[in-house]
């Protein structure tokens, strides 16, 4: 985002008072004054000032020992996508810092408020190659928000303060500050003021009052009008702004998978998924729509497909929060910058009662289509092979929509996507923007932390498990309720998937020789099952939903079954494949 000045502190009454700490001291502090109760992480010889000082202040913030700094990220990700609350990581300097790197782009472009806290070797030997040295500030500046190194005790409150306020506000995303041993070590006169404003730094346009009524007018006057929704709904807390805009409105309305559970699945107005392996309807049909009205996405390549080819018909209204997303890769006609549920707000008053009945039939005629030739064979499978869908169909069954489902990247997916249910935001956490093999299992970590009242479904490939599975020994060690979910084809499916469409199934090093996953899940002491046969899966679906602890539960799916419709790379949304 830039370099910006110095907050504008918000005095409180006791701003004049001072007391003499240390800056390891100084962050434990900063962080309870902020409200985190949980902090991921994993400590080293940079760090250890600070953890020495969270030793004193367990009761006020749980730390969470992950066993790698990626699922420590991973689990502040999932944490922070599930409360709603910024997610706090810490990490030493060196290899501890350069571990977050991944989780911090997956923030970023995935728009998760993170405050990453690094230790960093004494700043006499800044530059010196020192024993774990790195430079992560120059690393890490093109994957966050905002960054900073503090080397003096005393820039701790406002760095941090900063942090706090920049992660959350406008568009979240992650900071990170790097802090050197002996600021952690020296001592400061501490007061904490939080920041609530920086001059140069406008987190949240200024709603354009006249934009508002040209979006209306065009909306008012559409005879195909389509919405296009993404997190930023989320984002906004502005679910039921979005409901009662599309209803009063009648719009069809389908979601990026960043903006799955902002509707409930299975509203009138809800016509499904958009993108690369999304429903037919919803990307046929957007090259038929005549007014496009986009709220809190970004049009990404996964969604748009080939740009030449996308929406040229149509007349497009943006509604944004972020002014770089504005004609980034389609052209608007009309951009409303700002809050999405101010802006939301404010065009309801403006856009006129209607129904798209015939518009609204296209989409489920494209529906009963997709049924023929896709849905009905993936969710009820006429072959003794297990499919990845009919899995989905009995998690639906014995979650009731109610689930927050975590999922890794891949074929698992794509699918667990397509066909899990919601009735709740909040609910869908992936890895989006940046694709992260990796993610699920940690950020299901930390979402039954961050939400321990609600059951967490982490779905997971073979591929993607086997780069975290360490966390398991976290899940054993936090005891928290994460159910995982692993669709076994031994393969790297999604890629295989590729190969077989457009290399001629020359499967290089996509197949997975696999270790016995029961005998791993079994030493981290988590229970668990495996099917390999139709007749045993929804006692096994029933009983790892229902059960009241972690639970590990294996099901061998289809090796070589592709998961339909496609948008093959470099097409355009109308070319999409149903075989």
């Amino acid at each position: 985002m830039g370099t910006v000045e110095a907050p504008t502190k918000k005095k409180s009454d006791n701003s004049t008072k001072t007391e003499r700490i240390s800056g390891s001291e100084a962050v434990a502090r900063i962080l309870a004054e902020e409200g985190v109760e949980i902090a991921f992480g994993y400590p080293g010889g940079a760090i250890m000032p600070v953890y020495d000082a969270l030793y004193d202040h367990q009761d006020e913030i749980q730390h969470v020992l992950a066993r790698h700094e990626q699922g420590a990220i991973h689990a502040a990700q999932g944490y922070a996508r599930a409360s709603g609350k910024v997610g706090v990581c810490l990490a030493t300097s060196g290899p501890g810092a350069t571990n977050l790197i991944t989780g911090i782009a997956d923030a970023q472009i995935d728009s998760t408020p993170l405050v990453c806290i690094t230790g960093q070797v004494a700043s006499s030997l800044l530059g010196s190659d020192a024993f774990q040295e790195c430079d992560v500030i120059g690393i890490s500046m093109p994957v966050t928000k905002w960054n900073y190194q503090v080397t003096r005790a005393e820039e701790i409150p406002e760095a941090l303060a900063k942090a706090f306020y920049i992660a959350r506000s406008g568009r979240p995303g992650p900071v990170l500050v790097d802090i050197t041993k002996d600021a952690q070590f020296d001592q400061l006169d501490f007061r904490y003021d939080k920041c609530t404003h920086l001059r140069s730094y406008v987190p949240v346009p200024k709603l354009d009052h006249s934009k508002v009524k040209e979006a209306a007018e065009l909306i008012n006057n559409a005879k195909r009008p389509y919405v296009l929704f993404g997190q930023g709904v989320i984002l906004a807390n502005a679910e039921d702004e979005f409901k009662q805009f599309i209803e009063k409105t009648g719009i069809p309305s389908a979601w990026t998978i960043m903006g799955l559970s902002a509707l409930d699945t299975d509203h009138p107005l809800n016509v499904g998924m958009l993108g690369m392996h999304g429903n037919y309807g919803p990307n046929l049909l957007t090259n038929e729509c005549d007014v496009l009205i986009a709220i809190g996405m970004r049009f990404d390549d996964r969604v748009t497909g080939n740009l030449s080819k996308y929406a040229k018909q149509a007349k497009v209204i943006h509604l944004e929060i972020d002014p770089a997303e504005i004609d980034k890769n389609v052209k608007t006609e009309v951009a409303v910058l700002g809050d999405a549920k101010e802006s939301l707000t404010e065009l309801i008053k403006h856009v006129k009662p209607n129904s798209h009945d015939e518009w609204l039939q296209k989409f489920r005629d494209c529906d009963k289509l997709e049924h023929e030739k896709v849905i009905q064979e993936e969710l009820n499978p006429t072959s003794d092979i297990l499919s990845m869908g009919e899995v989905i169909k009995l998690i639906n069954k014995y979650t009731n929509g109610d689930a927050i489902l975590v999922t890794d990247v891949g074929q698992h997916q794509m699918v667990a996507c397509r066909y899990t249910k919601f009735n709740k935001s909040k609910s869908n956490i992936t890895s989006g923007g940046l694709g992260t093999m990796g993610f699920g299992l940690p950020a299901a970590l930390g979402a039954a932390l961050g939400e321990p009242d609600r059951k967490v479904i982490c779905v997971v490939g073979d591929g993607g498990f086997q780069m975290t599975l360490q966390e398991l020994a976290t899940i054993y060690q936090t005891q928290a309720k994460v159910k995982v979910l692993l669709l076994n084809n031994e393969f790297l499916g999604m890629v295989r998937q590729w190969q077989q469409l457009f290399f001629e199934k020359r499967y290089s090093s996509t197949e997975l020789i696999n270790p016995d996953f029961q005998t791993i899940a079994k030493g981290f002491y988590i229970p668990t099952n495996k099917v390999t046969e139709r007749r045993n899966l929804e006692e096994a679906i029933k009983e790892f939903v229902e059960s009241d602890s972690a639970y590990f539960l294996e099901v061998m799916v289809g090796k070589e079954n592709n998961v339909f419709p496609m948008v093959p790379s470099g097409s355009g949304v109308a070319e999409i494949r149903l075989e």
